[in-house]
């Protein structure tokens, strides 16, 4: 294959992984509302510990440990993945939080805005250079921005909170010297002593809710792994191949299903000054 047709398969690969991920994403609230009564710490400690599970047991079916001594000996790889541990671990907590306590809405805004962050990181940190068109639309989305948090009197924690620690983590895979699932493991691996000291501590408290008599919830729980490291190898990989830009387009298919399970099946309010707000920021994304 030429060169040439060999790097267009590779974008159209990467893509197609990309959409499937945040596809997958959307449908997120179905699944993570079958967890309202566990607390979100914990979901999130669940979260970790099936995900390296998970990991580790694809990476025993390949036979593909090699890289970890090589990673073990290189502090600086270590460090780079700690900081995107912590902010996958944020934006984990942050989501199954808002899901949880009904602001399913809040949650997709912080996906609406996260292209426009990844926009941003694409100028500062990987030089590419924005349309005026797009510098336009940064700003109507910061006008919306301002909006929400005039009426709400407090800024929109939550979106913006998810938004930066997933532009910032997609920044990180994208430049990131290990591939999709040995990214993940590593990620997860540094996140599981924490986890696990945490269910210990909740299991010595009597407060952890699993194992449960109920048999659907651990169920839920345990699956809560694969369902985290499915569309995370699929993001990595697409994201290791197309431009910041085309993955910040993609991001749209997430919060767009999102918001319309907020509205049509979690029943969440919206209108008035809030549509207003998101209004801003849709006319923003079409700009861009």
């Amino acid at each position: 294959m030429p060169r040439s047709d060999a790097a267009r398969a590779a974008v159209n690969r990467g893509i197609a992984q990309a959409a499937l991920a945040y596809t997958l994403w959307g449908l997120f609230p179905l699944y993570f509302a079958r967890l309202s009564a566990v607390p979100p710490a914990e979901v999130l400690a669940h979260r970790v510990l099936w995900s390296v599970a998970f990991v580790l047991g694809l990476l025993a079916l390949r036979r593909q440990w090699a890289w970890l001594a090589d990673v073990l000996r290189r502090p600086r790889v270590l460090a780079a993945f700690a900081v995107s541990a912590l902010l996958l671990s944020c934006n984990w907590l942050t989501y199954i939080w808002s899901v949880n306590n009904g602001h399913v809405l809040d949650a997709s805004l912080g996906y609406f805005i996260t292209p426009l962050v990844n926009v941003l990181l694409g100028y500062t940190v990987l030089h590419e250079r924005p349309r005026r068109a797009q510098w336009a639309a940064l700003g109507l989305a910061m006008a919306g921005v301002l909006w929400l948090t005039w009426q709400a009197g407090q800024l929109p924690w939550i979106a913006l909170l998810l938004a930066t620690s997933f532009g910032a983590y997609g920044l990180l895979r994208k430049i990131a010297v290990l591939g999709p699932l040995e990214g993940l493991t590593l990620e997860t691996l540094l996140l599981a002593p924490l986890a696990g000291l945490a269910l210990a501590w909740w299991g010595s408290q009597g407060s952890t809710r699993f194992p449960t008599d109920d048999l659907a919830t651990n169920l839920w729980l345990v699956g809560v792994g694969p369902i985290t490291a499915v569309p995370l190898l699929l993001f990595a990989a697409g994201a290791r191949s197309i431009p910041m830009t085309t993955l910040g387009l993609l991001q749209y298919i997430g919060p767009s299903i999102q918001f319309m399970l907020g509205v049509w099946l979690f029943k969440e309010p919206f209108g008035g000054p809030r549509m207003a707000g998101f209004a801003l920021i849709w006319t923003a994304l079409l700009l861009y």
